[in-house]
C-alpha cells in the first residue's frame, strides 16, 4: 500500500538560478524526472523557464553539487539515483516537503534524529557552557509565551534543538540542524500542539532536557530527547494519514522562514 503524500510550502528561492534549480529539483524528488531520465535540453530549458543560459548552467551546477545530477559528454543532463541525494542538505529536504512526503519520509527523518539527537543531549549535559544554558533557557521562554500554532513557537522549538546540538561540543551533531529543522516544520504543519494537553507536554518535556543538561544528568537529558521525538511523530502521525493526497497545507501560519 502506497503512503498518502502531503505537500509542506516551504521558502521559496531569491535569485533565478536558484528558483530554476528548486523547480527542477522539485520534479525530480516528485519523480517527474525518474533516476536515470535525461532532462530536456538548454534550448527546450531555457524556454521553459525563461533564463539565459548561464543562468540555467548554473542551475544545473547547483543540481551536480547535491547530487540529483550528472553531466555526461555526449549523453547531457542525467537524474542520479536517490541514493547519491545529499539528504543533509537544507535545500533537498526542504524541496521534499515540496514535492511532498510520505509516512516513510517522516519515519526515516525520526530515526536519524534518534541516532543523534539523544547523544548530543548526553553530551550538552557535560559540555555545555553557561553561554549554552542561557540560549537553551531563551528558547524555553519563547516557547511558553508563543502561541503553539505560531511561526515564533515552531522557531523557538527549533532554536532549543539546534542550542542542544551546539552544546554538544560536536560539530557533526551542529551540522544536524537542516534535518532538525525539516523535521520540526513538517511536525508543525502537520499538527501543532494546540491542544493544551498537547502543550503542555510538549513544553514539559522539553523542559525536562533543559534541567537536566544544567544538572549535568546525561541519561535524563537523552531519556527526555527520545521522548520529543516520539511525542511528535505521534502527534503528527494521524494527521499525514488523515490527510487527503497531495493536499496543500495552508501556510499563513507556516513553518516557512525568510
Amino acid at each position: 500500500m502506497t503512503s498518502r503524500i502531503v505537500v509542506i510550502p516551504t521558502r521559496r528561492a531569491h535569485s533565478n538560478h536558484a528558483e530554476v534549480a528548486r523547480s527542477i529539483g522539485v520534479d525530480i524528488i516528485a519523480g517527474r524526472y525518474a533516476e536515470g531520465t535525461r532532462l530536456p535540453g538548454d534550448a527546450e530549458m531555457i524556454a521553459m523557464f525563461g533564463v539565459s543560459r548561464p543562468v540555467l548552467r548554473e542551475s544545473v551546477k547547483t543540481l551536480v553539487a547535491k547530487g540529483l545530477l550528472t553531466t555526461k559528454a555526449r549523453v547531457g543532463t542525467v537524474v542520479r539515483e536517490r541514493g547519491a541525494w545529499n539528504m543533509f542538505d537544507a535545500d533537498v529536504l526542504a524541496w521534499h516537503l515540496d514535492a511532498g512526503i510520505d509516512k516513510r519520509f517522516l519515519n526515516d527523518l525520526a530515526e536519524i534524529r534518534l541516532a543523534v539527537e539523544p547523544r548530543a543531549a548526553m553530551l550538552a549535559a557535560v559540555q555545555r557552557s553557561e553561554e549554552d544554558l542561557a540560549e537553551l533557557r531563551r528558547s524555553m521562554e519563547r516557547m511558553r509565551h508563543e502561541a503553539s500554532d505560531s511561526v515564533g513557537f515552531a522557531d523557538a522549538d527549533l532554536a532549543l534543538h539546534v542550542a542542544v546540538a551546539r552544546a554538544s561540543g560536536n560539530l557533526f551533531m551542529r551540522s544536524i540542524g537542516h534535518v532538525i529543522e525539516a523535521a520540526l516544520r513538517a511536525s508543525f504543519l502537520l499538527s501543532a500542539p494546540v491542544e493544551p494537553e498537547d502543550r503542555d507536554t510538549v513544553l514539559l518535556w522539553h523542559q525536562k532536557i533543559v534541567d537536566a543538561i544544567a544538572g549535568g544528568d546525561a541519561d535524563a537529558a537523552s531519556e527526555a530527547m527520545i521522548f520529543v521525538i516520539h511525542n511528535g511523530m505521534h502527534r503528527h502521525e494521524d494527521a499525514a494519514i488523515e490527510t487527503a493526497p497531495g493536499e496543500v497545507l495552508p501556510s499563513a501560519k507556516s513553518g516557512e522562514r525568510s
